[in-house]
């Protein structure tokens, strides 16, 4: 069993993204902890509310095996900034974290730096990730879910629940 941290927005998450990836991953026997830049509670795009179980900064890195970010509307507004690039770059730097995101989040990863060299998807809505993606060092892959090494992104929410099967399969040997 594996201990997964999902990051979400205090305020406007994409609660399909979340609730979809949770429940895959707690189905295949993984405990899921819920973290944002604040502990306390959190709401979703459509007024769910949810506990936020821990802060970014009240979480070491190193004590779970996987981190991923929850799009959703207030992605960007809540998480794209220097106290999230910094725990990511943390992340980064444990040579055997698994990490990603799905949806709008992984402008988050591609402005931390964290996913050079790395081949990822994300929201394209704008049509703007992939001039992101290459302008931090990674590519874009028009797929719902991509897999590159430890890192797992994926396009949003009709693809939660295979980012979750994903994200779960990795940990399987664990």
């Amino acid at each position: 069993m594996a201990t997964i941290a999902l990051i979400i927005a205090e305020e406007g998450f994409q609660s399909k993204e979340y609730n979809d990836t949770k429940h895959v991953l707690e189905s295949a026997g993984h405990k899921v902890i819920t973290l944002s830049m604040h502990r306390g509670g959190a709401i979703s795009n459509i007024n769910e509310h949810v506990v936020v179980d821990m802060s970014i900064d009240e979480l070491s890195p190193s004590a779970v095996d996987g981190i991923y970010l929850i799009g959703g509307p207030g992605a960007l507004r809540s998480l794209d900034n220097t106290t999230m690039y910094r725990f990511l770059a943390e992340v980064k730097a444990l040579p055997n974290m698994a990490y990603g995101s799905i949806c709008i989040s992984t402008r988050v990863l591609a402005k931390s730096h964290v996913l050079e060299g790395v081949r990822a998807t994300g929201w394209n809505g704008d049509r703007q990730l992939g001039d992101i993606l290459s302008g931090n060092g990674a590519t874009y892959v028009a797929e719902s879910v991509v897999i590159d090494g430890r890192v797992i992104t994926a396009d949003g929410p009709a693809s939660a629940a295979a980012f979750g099967a994903a994200i779960a399969k990795q940990f399987k040997t664990s």
